[in-house]
């Protein structure tokens, strides 16, 4: 048996396509025609334009719009005049032949994006060195492999899957995915989940152990792949893998049950979205609001800032297709990590705790902040909406949001425009310092959310994309329950909401302790809504306060995730 990461859950049973891509070898070359050289660049790129166009498309149609944003993404690269502005550059000015310019733009921006460190900037080096290679495969003229032809019943092993190459794949003919590289959060791995494939990732050495036709058993959510096994192994997860299909159409049984645990707490189960485009899926799997509305996906892979027309269809559009239900906006999360070149950020040796978030968009009042808050109040005459606001550490810089929503509020009431009168301003609680005086918070601010992947970072002063430091990255450790205990008790003492839009509120082991704190809100991905529906319809929160009482008197991070695990697999303390 191998391990590796689960990245997508399920049993795959099946047989072995190993896909190797031909190694491109890269060499710089002196071009005596520049202008020749051009043109045959120019046309590489077209081709590569409407091969990624196409592809966007059949995704969109095939699995949801969603997903092909990821591809749309690559298209708005390719398209970029910056990066091809410097590769025709290197061209005329260098007078090197057109693989070699992309190789050199290509790399330089990849590794840029690399060291930032941010699991979003990594997920675009791939994209980088992924647009990179269809240029060059189009110039040198090698045929990829075809994906889409892959037999029924593959289990399609490689080394690393771009994902220009996932979205390729059929998903009533592969019936697995394992690779030697890459991670949980990455393109090829979101693709997977969205096709639902079961897949496992980062398994060393696998390229060395399979052939062709080697029989593949593969789970998804333990990361364990299994080479041509005994009978015994295939029958056990042939079983396995009927117990989750039938698992998965039983949770169609909670679409319109109310999320209320056995002693009668109701919660809301709600969904993080980035795009206007997913809130189907949240209708899909009977989402009851939108806990986190990432906003900054409206402003990134574009040339200019969106127009406060832009944003207010934007917002208007998810408020107004979950017809009442609660919508929170978080406002502009953005800082000297993220690379958009219209917005003049310079980038900061320490972005994480640098000029980001709300420090940025206080300090750029006019052109950036107002018109998304104008936008957000136009739209909340739609439907629910709520504004949050990041990265909050003293109260100051809620007071002078607070004032801005105001001050817009009487312009709009000056020239008759509606929104809703009543439309509440919370905090994303992510940081030590907001968790430290979220009792002064809890009396001004209208709701909470925790934001657990920040919070766990920021409590444990851990990059939790740093690999080297990433084993003190949990939000099981002693300090982050205490912090999070604490906040939901300082918002529930002022009577306000308090919610979780971070990876902990879909966790099945975190879940059980949360409903004992007192949490009013779970946020998540819209696809783990009915598994954690049924969950909390089946607790009793007065015999979890034990649980809770037990996991909070262990000292280390791993004892409290082991007696978790243990209570959710046996229900009994």
């Amino acid at each position: 048996m191998y391990k590796g990461t689960g990245a997508s859950s399920g049993i795959g049973l099946g047989t072995a396509v190993v896909v190797e891509e031909a190694e491109l070898v890269i060499r710089k070359e002196t071009v005596a025609n520049q202008e020749a050289e051009l043109e045959r660049f120019k046309g590489a790129l077209e081709q590569s334009l409407r091969e990624t166009e196409a592809l966007a498309e059949d995704l969109a149609t095939r699995v949801g719009e969603k997903e092909a944003e990821i591809l749309q993404g690559h298209v708005m690269l390719l398209s970029d005049p910056m990066l091809t502005g410097e590769i025709e550059s290197a061209i005329k000015n260098e007078a090197v032949n057109s693989e070699y310019a992309i190789e050199t733009v290509c790399n330089t921006y990849a590794d840029l994006f690399d060291s930032m460190g941010d699991e979003l900037m990594q997920q675009r080096a791939t994209d980088m060195r992924d647009i990179k290679t269809r240029m060059q495969k189009v110039l040198l003229g090698i045929q990829s492999v075809d994906i889409a032809a892959l037999p029924a019943g593959s289990i399609l092993v490689a080394k690393d899957l771009t994902p220009s190459m996932t979205a390729g794949i059929n998903p009533e003919h592969v019936v697995g995915i394992v690779t030697e590289l890459g991670g949980r959060t990455s393109h090829s791995a979101i693709l997977a989940r969205a096709l639902e494939i079961p897949a496992v990732v980062a398994v060393n050495g696998l390229m060395e152990q399979v052939q062709n036709g080697d029989f593949v058993v593969l789970d998804g959510d333990a990361g364990e792949v299994y080479v041509n096994p005994s009978q015994d192994v295939k029958e056990e997860y042939e079983k396995k893998r009927q117990v989750f299909l039938q698992e998965k159409k039983d949770l169609e049984q909670y679409i319109g049950i109310p999320s209320v645990t056995k002693d009668g707490v109701q919660v809301e189960i709600v969904a993080n979205i980035g795009k206007p485009e997913d809130v189907d899926k949240v209708l899909q799997y009977d989402g009851e609001g939108v806990g986190l509305f990432r906003t900054e996906f409206l402003f990134m892979d574009r040339t200019a800032m969106p127009t406060e027309e832009e944003q207010f269809e934007a917002y208007k559009k998810v408020a107004a297709a979950m017809n009442g239900k609660p919508v929170i906006i978080r406002t502009l999360d953005i800082g000297g990590d993220k690379e958009i070149p219209y917005m003049g950020l310079e980038k900061d040796e320490n972005p994480f705790l640098g000029y980001r978030a709300i420090r940025f968009c206080l300090d750029r009042k006019e052109d950036i902040y107002k018109p998304q808050l104008r936008a957000l109040l136009r739209a909340s005459a739609f439907g629910n909406i709520r504004i949050m606001v990041p990265l909050v550490t003293c109260i100051e810089e809620y007071r002078e949001a607070k004032a801005l929503v105001e001050e817009l509020k009487k312009e709009l009431d000056e020239k008759g425009i509606a929104y809703k009168k009543d439309i509440q301003v919370g905090i994303m609680v992510e940081t030590a310092a907001a968790s430290l005086i979220a009792d002064i918070f809890a009396k001004e601010v209208d709701f909470f959310s925790i934001g657990t992947n920040d919070l766990t970072q920021y409590t444990m002063s851990v990059d939790r994309g740093n690999k080297k430091v990433s084993y003190l990255y949990s939000t099981f450790n002693p300090a982050v329950l205490r912090s999070i205990r604490h906040i939901i008790a300082c918002a529930r003492e002022q009577g306000i909401m308090v919610g979780m839009c971070g990876e902990a509120a879909s966790d099945p082991v975190m879940i059980p302790l949360l409903l004992a704190f007192g949490l009013n809100e779970f946020s998540m991905s819209a696809s783990a809504i009915l598994r954690t529906r049924k969950m909390v319809c089946s607790y009793d929160t007065r015999e979890l306060q034990k649980v809770a009482e037990k996991a909070m008197s262990f000292a280390t991070a791993g004892e409290v995730e082991q007696y978790m695990k243990e209570f959710v697999e046996k229900g009994t303390v």
